[in-house]
C-alpha cells in the first residue's frame, strides 16, 4: 500500500504542475490579449509598425542578458535627417538589443519608412509611433501669427509611458545628438530610488566646465521661471537652482507612472497658459520649466559626457577635437544645426548622416545652407 501511495503522490504533484503550466499559459495568453488591445490606448498614439527580426550575425553575438532597449526618438519631416544620423550613430555603436520608438506626425510616416527601409538602416528594429497633437490642446498658448513655429513633437518626452507601454525604462534623445559610445551604458545609468529620470545638470557639467563662461542665467531656474509670479515663489523653489537639459533622460517609466509625472507635466503646461509662468528671457524653450518643476530635487544624473551640449548655440568651436572625440554623446542644442553648414563639428555629424533616398531632405539642407550663407 506505501507503493500505491507513492504512486498517488506522484499523480497528485503531476496533476499539479500541469495545472500550474496551464494556467501559466492562461495568464501569458490573457496578458498578450491585454497588450494587443492596450497597443490601440486613449493617447491617439497608434504605432503603425512592425518590429524586423533581428538580423541573424547580431543574434549570434549578442549575449545572455538580451534585455530590449527602448530608446524613444521624435522626427518631425523638416529635420528628418537628423533622427536618421543619431539612430545610425547609436545602432553602430553598440551590440544590445535597441528597439527605437519613433515619434511623427501623421504626414511624416511614409517619408521616413522609406528612409529606413532602403538604405543601411534596414536591419534596426524600430516601430513608428503617430502622435496626435490634439493631446496638447489646452495646455499650450499658440499664437496665430507664429502657428507655424509651434511644434507639437517637442512634447514627445512628456508622455513616454504611453509611447513604450510595456517598458521598465526608456531613453529619450533629441533629434541633434550623434552618440559616439554604447548606449548600454547610458541604459544603465543607476537612479536613485523614487527618482522617475537622469538628467545632465547644468552648471556641474563637463561641458560648461570647457564651455564659455559668462552664460548668466541660462543655467539656473530663474532662466526659466518668472519668480514675479505667486505660483511660482509658492513652491519655495530656489532661484539660483542648477537647471538640467531634458534633450536627453534616462526614466523608469515604473516610477514615472507611480507619481502620474505625465499629468504634473500637463498641469503645469495648463497652468502657464493661464498664468504665463515660463521667464520671458528664454530662447523658446517651453518644454523645460514643466519639466524643471516636477523633476525639482527629485532627478538622478547621468554622466554629463553623454550629454555634451551647446554645439549648436554659436557657429564657432566651443570645443577642442580632443573633447569633442571624448564625448560619449554630442548635442547640437542651439540654432546652429549640423545639418546647415555653419554648424561647428558638422563633419562629425556628417559621417553618420544617410542621404534622403528621396531626395526631399537633401534640398531642405541646400536651401539652409544657401539661407546662412547669405
Amino acid at each position: 500500500s506505501s507503493n500505491f501511495s507513492v504512486n498517488i503522490s506522484i499523480l497528485i504533484v503531476a496533476v499539479v504542475i500541469f495545472l500550474l503550466v496551464l494556467h501559466h499559459n492562461f495568464l501569458g495568453l490573457s496578458d498578450f490579449l491585454k497588450r494587443e488591445l492596450s497597443d490601440s490606448n486613449p493617447l491617439g498614439l497608434q504605432p503603425v509598425d512592425f518590429i524586423p527580426a533581428a538580423p541573424q550575425r547580431l543574434t549570434e553575438e549578442r549575449n545572455d542578458d538580451d534585455k530590449e532597449i527602448s530608446v524613444v526618438i521624435a522626427a518631425s519631416d523638416e529635420r528628418l535627417g537628423g533622427a536618421i544620423a543619431a539612430m545610425n550613430s547609436i545602432y553602430h555603436h553598440t551590440r544590445a538589443n535597441v528597439v527605437f520608438h519613433i515619434v511623427t506626425l501623421n504626414d511624416t510616416v511614409d517619408h521616413l519608412r522609406l528612409w529606413l527601409s532602403n538604405t543601411a538602416l534596414k536591419n534596426v528594429r524600430y516601430r513608428i509611433l503617430d502622435f496626435d497633437p490634439r493631446v496638447l490642446e489646452g495646455k499650450v498658448q499658440v499664437d496665430p501669427q507664429k502657428a507655424d513655429t509651434f511644434k507639437p513633437l517637442t512634447f514627445v518626452r512628456f508622455y513616454l509611458p504611453s509611447l513604450v507601454p510595456h517598458a521598465e525604462k526608456a531613453i529619450y534623445v533629441d533629434d541633434d545628438v550623434i552618440v559616439q559610445d554604447d548606449i548600454l551604458e547610458l541604459y544603465n545609468t543607476p537612479l536613485k530610488p523614487g527618482h522617475a529620470a537622469a538628467f545632465s545638470d547644468d552648471c556641474d557639467s563637463t561641458t560648461n566646465k570647457v564651455a564659455v563662461r559668462g552664460a548668466g542665467n541660462q543655467y539656473n531656474y530663474i532662466g526659466f521661471l518668472d519668480y514675479k509670479k505667486e505660483t511660482i515663489r509658492k513652491l519655495a523653489m530656489k532661484a539660483n537652482t542648477c537647471s538640467f537639459n531634458p534633450g536627453v533622460f534616462v526614466a523608469n517609466l515604473t516610477e514615472w507612472k507611480l507619481q502620474n509625472i505625465t499629468k504634473q507635466l500637463e498641469k503645469w503646461m495648463a497652468l502657464n497658459v493661464v498664468e504665463e509662468l515660463y521667464s520671458r528671457t528664454l530662447a523658446g524653450s517651453i518644454t523645460t520649466p514643466p519639466l524643471l518643476i516636477v523633476f525639482y530635487k527629485q532627478h538622478s544624473s547621468i554622466d554629463p559626457m553623454w550629454n555634451v551640449r551647446h554645439l549648436g548655440s554659436s557657429a564657432g568651436k566651443r570645443y577642442s577635437p580632443q573633447f569633442v572625440k571624448a564625448a560619449k554623446l554630442l548635442h547640437w542644442n542651439g540654432h546652429f544645426k549640423p545639418w546647415g553648414r555653419t554648424a561647428s563639428y558638422a563633419e562629425v555629424w556628417e559621417k553618420w548622416y544617410i542621404p534622403d533616398p528621396t531626395g526631399k531632405f537633401n534640398l531642405i539642407r541646400r536651401h539652409s545652407e544657401a539661407y546662412e550663407a547669405k
